[in-house]
C-alpha cells in the first residue's frame, strides 16, 4: 500500500514540477504543520454541550443523555427497542470495557454490512456545527461508521469542543501517529441528487443516535 501511495505522490510532484524535499525544506514544513495560521473562530456564549445537541438535532440526529458510562447499555437497548431493531450490535473494540448485558448480542470489530446497528466512541464532538469526529484504527473500524443503517455514537461531555480548530489542535498533540482517516459526521447520510428529493442513508447510516455521557 505504501509503495502505491509513494508512486501517486511522485506523480503529483512531477506534475507540479517539484522534486523531493531536502532536509531544510522538510524542517520548514514540520514547523508549519505544528504552528498553522490562526483561523477565524466562530464565537458563541452558549454552553458547548447544549449547542452541540441543538445543532446535531437540527441535522436530524437524535440525542439521549445518560449519567455515566454504566448507563450506556440501557440507553442502547432503549434505542433499539424504540425502532423495533434486533438486540444485536456491532461495537468498536474500544468499548470492550463496558459491561454489556447478556440480552444484548455484541460483536466487536469491523462489519461487512451484516449488522443493522453499530456503536462507536468518538474522538470529539464539535459544538460549532453539531458534528462528530471519529478516527479510523483497529479499535475504531471505519466500517462501523458507514455500513450499518443505525449508528450510535457515545460522546462524553468532556469531549465536546467549541470549534473545529480545537479538534485539529488535539490531533496535533496526540502521542500516536495520525490515523489513516478522520471522519467528520454531521447527522445521517443524505442526498437530494435524484429529482431533488431528500433521501436518507444513501452513502451511510439512515439514523445517527448520540448518547451524551454527562459524567465529567
Amino acid at each position: 500500500m505504501s509503495g502505491s501511495r509513494d508512486k501517486v505522490l511522485q506523480r503529483v510532484q512531477r506534475a507540479l514540477g517539484r522534486g523531493t524535499l531536502n532536509t531544510e525544506q522538510r524542517a520548514q514544513l514540520a514547523v508549519r504543520m505544528r504552528t498553522p495560521p490562526v483561523p477565524t473562530r466562530i464565537e458563541f456564549d452558549e454552553d458547548p454541550v447544549e449547542r452541540f445537541v441543538a445543532k446535531a438535532q437540527k441535522e436530524s440526529a437524535t440525542v439521549a443523555h445518560v449519567a455515566n458510562v454504566q448507563a450506556i447499555p440501557e440507553a442502547v437497548t432503549e434505542y433499539l427497542k424504540s425502532h423495533n431493531l434486533a438486540a444485536k450490535i456491532a461495537a468498536a473494540p474500544a468499548l470492550r470495557a463496558i459491561e454489556w448485558p447478556a440480552h444484548l448480542e455484541v460483536e466487536f470489530g469491523a462489519t461487512r454490512g451484516q449488522h443493522e446497528s453499530a456503536v462507536t466512541p468518538c474522538l470529539a464532538a464539535v459544538a460549532e456545527t453539531g458534528s462528530l469526529v471519529l478516527l479510523s484504527g483497529e479499535e475504531t473500524p471505519t466500517t462501523l461508521n458507514l455500513l450499518p443503517d443505525n449508528h450510535i455514537v457515545i460522546v462524553r461531555r468532556s469531549q465536546v469542543l467549541r470549534n473545529f480548530e480545537d479538534v485539529w489542535q488535539q490531533l496535533r498533540e496526540r502521542d500516536d501517529a495520525l490515523p489513516r482517516a478522520v471522519n467528520l459526521i454531521t447527522g445521517p447520510s443524505r442526498t437530494a441528487d435524484i429529482e431533488q428529493t431528500m433521501q436518507l442513508g444513501a452513502h451511510g447510516p439512515r439514523r445517527v443516535h448520540i448518547i451524551v455521557v454527562d459524567e465529567i
